[in-house]
């Protein structure tokens, strides 16, 4: 017989559990997505139950699935259903984390449960496992290898179900075929070696919430009632803290004003060994302030319009000339530069003069934006990349024409700095991916259902610019950024970093067939 009280809240659980153990009861605990329930998942359930005498099933709630785009394919409510009606689980739990820890210390399980392929920890993509056992053990616990039959829930949706489109589905196939998940371990865990200098501006960006209530009655003017401003990492510190989830060696050289809020800001994401920072006075720290409504569960954030904190002139020679003096002192130490050109002064004709005859192994990313729009194009500002990035409008800029071949214009741009890797994102349409010496690729958006596509791009050139430094194909390193853009676009802004765990575990149930 079903019944309600088979479900538990997270918050009510710990109390329920204190009571069966204070009873003498043995609680065994399994833990993971249960996306799709097959005849592996309900021997692994009758062998944990036969441990103990409850089984407890926590689930991973769907916002914190690390599988992909796509995943889970159903949501919390049809999980829970599917397992409370499974005669032998006792309780079902959908935890608020990403990871087990919590669902452990809320359980508190004498036996914890996982399949027998976890035996080795090395198959696990993230690393959790061995958190896992120190708090099962912590707790006074065991952790039993269990599960005589084993199946892929990935594997089976990808197969038989429409998790993804057609043209995703088929991308997946062509990559799984030509470069296997452990292939991909290898790639990323290879960026951990690198060491790496991010240069360019530092934006924060301030994502101010309003109620809208209308027009004014005189003057038609839009009215809004607000209600919360945060301030996000942006620009060139938002890829430091994307590359950072990859590699410990990284640095950050930039400038900010001294305003008094300044220090308090940077503390949050920079610690003083990764500082290379300037603080210059009478500099404006640059903010971008978008005034939002607030975000709608399944929508896009909506943005009502935005106001640029940013100094009308450059900084000047005396400016600069600090900040090559500093470069030149350090950009030999690195193994790969990011140059991040928001043309908003800092990468100045000395600093690009000196990125593009001293960098190792130089990646650009040139951006058009409202500030800059018709004067940073990459072709006229750069001769020399080693790989690149730029979206559909900076390439059109690049090119002086509407109507192009876009894989063509890309290759010729490719050709005119010397570029090793080429990158075209045009957001929903597709991703073109060039490097000498290999076949082209062109990569579909792998992510629908998108929150706010500002820094996507950066996210996405953030971790293809570590793949091109460590000379990875073209369809792996392309695939790579996809998902790192995949991920950024389910967040507001620069609120999260890329997190290397969850592009793992994305990479490895996209390429599961």
């Amino acid at each position: 017989m079903i019944t309600a009280s088979k479900q538990l809240s997270f918050e009510e659980a710990p109390a329920v559990f204190a009571h069966l153990r204070a009873e003498g009861k043995r609680i065994v605990q399994c833990h993971g997505t249960f996306d799709l329930l097959h005849p592996g998942h309900i021997v692994h359930f009758e062998e944990a139950r036969a441990l103990g005498d409850l089984l407890v099933v926590t689930v991973t709630g769907e916002k914190y699935v690390n599988k992909g785009p796509g995943r889970p394919f159903f949501n919390d409510q049809m999980r829970v259903k599917s397992l409370t009606a499974i005669e032998f689980i006792d309780y079902v739990i959908v935890v608020p984390y990403p990871a087990a820890m919590e669902a452990i210390e809320c359980v508190h399980p004498d036996v914890y449960c996982k399949g027998r392929e976890y035996q080795d920890t090395e198959t696990d993509a993230t690393g959790n496992i061995h958190d896992d056992i120190k708090t099962v053990e912590r707790l006074g616990g065991k952790v039993r290898y269990v599960g005589s039959i084993v199946f892929s829930s990935t594997k089976l949706l990808n197969r038989h179900f429409g998790t993804y489109s057609p043209e995703v589905r088929e991308f997946c196939r062509h990559l799984a075929a030509t470069c296997s998940v452990r292939d991909f371990r290898q790639i990323v865990s290879g960026f951990g070696d690198l060491k790496v200098l991010v240069v360019g501006d530092i934006i924060f960006d301030r994502y101010t919430t309003v109620g809208v209530q209308g027009l004014t009655s005189k003057n038609r003017i839009l009215s809004g009632r607000f209600m919360r401003d945060e301030m996000q990492a942006g620009g060139a510190l938002a890829v430091f803290r994307h590359v950072r989830e990859f590699t410990s060696s990284v640095k950050l050289l930039s400038l900010v004003g001294t305003e008094s809020w300044v220090e308090g800001e940077l503390s949050r994401y920079v610690h003083p060994d990764e500082d290379e920072i300037l603080r210059i006075p009478g500099f404006t720290t640059i903010v971008k302030q978008r005034f939002v409504e607030p975000l709608n569960e399944g929508k896009e954030l909506i943005k009502l319009f935005a106001v640029n904190y940013i100094d009308a002139q450059h900084p000047g020679p005396d400016v600069l000339k600090f900040v090559v003096d500093r470069l030149g002192r350090q950009i030999k130490n690195y193994d790969v530069v990011l140059a991040m050109d928001f043309g908003h002064g800092l990468m100045g004709d000395p600093i690009r003069k000196m990125v593009q005859e001293q960098a190792p192994f130089l990646a650009v990313n040139c951006q058009t934006n409202s500030n800059n729009h018709g004067f940073n194009i990459i072709n006229r500002r750069y001769h020399r990349a080693d790989s690149f990035c730029l979206d559909q409008s900076e390439l059109l800029l690049a090119c002086g024409r509407r109507d192009i071949d876009y894989a063509q214009e890309l290759a010729n741009l490719q050709q005119h700095l010397g570029a090793q890797y080429a990158w075209l994102t045009r957001g929903a349409t597709e991703t073109i991916g060039l490097k000498r010496g290999d076949k082209s690729c062109s990569c579909p958006a792998l992510e629908q259902n998108i929150v706010d596509t500002v820094g996507a791009g950066d996210a996405f050139y953030a971790v293809a610019s570590l793949a091109a430094a460590r000379g990875a194909p073209v369809l792996a390193a392309t695939f790579l950024g996809q998902l790192a853009g995949a991920q950024a676009v389910r967040i507001v802004g620069n609120s999260e970093p890329i997190r290397k765990a969850k592009l793992l575990k994305g990479s490895e149930a996209m390429l599961s067939f």
